[in-house]
């Protein structure tokens, strides 16, 4: 090592050889900070291979904060041997500077580090069975403001400024602020109802019978909700609107209801039984309707021009373009059960009766 110190004092000059070590610093730093890289790729395809929903979350969380502080320090590392060097001052700023580093970047790698754990606990490729989106996204914005908050503080803390005096104040001036932003308090505890109660989730579609509200619900958010409409219109909710309304979740229905009048003439009455017990048959033998739900075929009513049963049963499914699938080939099947007793489904009529005196009665 003295040889090589000597070889460079007489290649760059004693006074120069600290610029040497400076640029030897860095370039360390940047090669460290590529083969971490690397090896953090191959980390990356290892876990992967795993089922373990963390391993992954926490190598990718890890990435840019490990390879950030490598070249941070590095990069600081040198400065400071070039502000003793120059006798400069601001060598009493680089202690300061390495440990808000690490704060900043602790910081990083816990949210990132929740971040990705919530996406991968919600997505079937990492986990059997993926939990609820809404609880995890709930849980998830919680610990981010937390490990945020929590970042701040301290970093207030290491530039002197004191936390205690700053959380009395905010306990004073929450009293204020309380009543100043009631309407976002409001918003915000509603949020809060929404994901401890679960009315609804990300990706299920809601109606509300006390307002205009329909749609699929593409966000929960703290302070509003977005649900997206049938005629793909992005709708934005404040939280505080759903403690108010009913609110109606299709999406967890067990079954859909098919509930149709026919009417046949008054010609056909005498085939009212035999149509009725048909048609009940033939909804016990259809491999799409719940036969363990209630069904009901009647005859109903007497219409103006016709004679009503009604028919009331359940399918199996609940997908919006299979029901329909369902309910016209049952309603098919009902108009063979008719024309098959030598029936007809009637339409509205009218009969004219003309009397034997000559005189011209309409019944309409």
């Amino acid at each position: 090592m003295n040889r090589i110190e000597s070889w460079l004092v007489n290649l760059t000059g004693e006074q120069y050889l600290w610029v040497f070590e400076l640029f030897v610093i860095v370039l360390i730093a940047l090669s460290l900070g590529f083969v971490l890289n690397r090896v953090i790729d191959r980390l990356e395809l290892q876990a992967v291979k795993t089922k373990t929903v963390w391993d992954d979350a926490l190598i990718e969380a890890c990435r840019r904060p490990a390879i950030w502080l490598i070249w941070i320090l590095g990069v600081n590392f040198a400065a400071g041997i070039a502000a003793q060097k120059m006798d400069s001052p601001l060598q009493t700023l680089i202690d300061p500077i390495n440990r808000l580093a690490l704060i900043f970047l602790g910081t990083i790698f816990f949210t990132n580090f929740i971040k990705r754990a919530e996406r991968n606990l919600i997505h079937p490729d990492y986990i059997d069975k993926p939990m609820d989106a809404t609880t995890v996204r709930a849980v998830g914005k919680l610990l981010r403001a937390s490990v945020i908050i929590t970042g701040v503080l301290v970093a207030m803390q290491l530039f002197g400024y004191s936390i205690s005096g700053l959380l009395a104040f905010g306990g004073i001036g929450g009293i204020a602020v309380g009543f100043a932003a009631k309407d976002l308090l409001a918003n915000f505890f509603g949020g809060l109802m929404i994901y401890l109660d679960r009315p609804f989730s990300v990706g299920e579609w809601i109606r509300s019978p006390d307002k205009e509200i329909e749609g699929t619900v593409e966000d929960i958010g703290w302070r509003l909700t977005r649900i997206r409409t049938f005629d793909k219109r992005p709708l934005y909710i404040p939280n505080s609107v759903f403690a108010s309304i009913s609110v109606e979740n299709p999406s967890r229905m067990t079954n859909r209801r098919i509930y149709e009048t026919v009417g046949i003439r008054y010609a056909d009455i005498g085939s009212m039984n035999a149509i009725v017990d048909q048609v009940t048959a033939m909804l016990l033998e259809h491999p799409d309707i719940d036969a363990s739900q209630t069904m009901i075929v009647n005859f109903n009513k007497f219409s103006a021009s016709s004679v009503d049963f009604f028919v009331y049963t359940f399918t199996k499914t609940t997908n919006w373009n299979d029901f329909h699938r369902v309910k016209q080939d049952v309603l098919l099947k009902i108009a063979e059960v008719v024309a098959a007793n030598r029936a007809e489904i009637a339409f509205p009529t009218s009969t004219v009766h003309i009397a034997n005196e000559g005189q011209l009665h309409i019944d309409s």
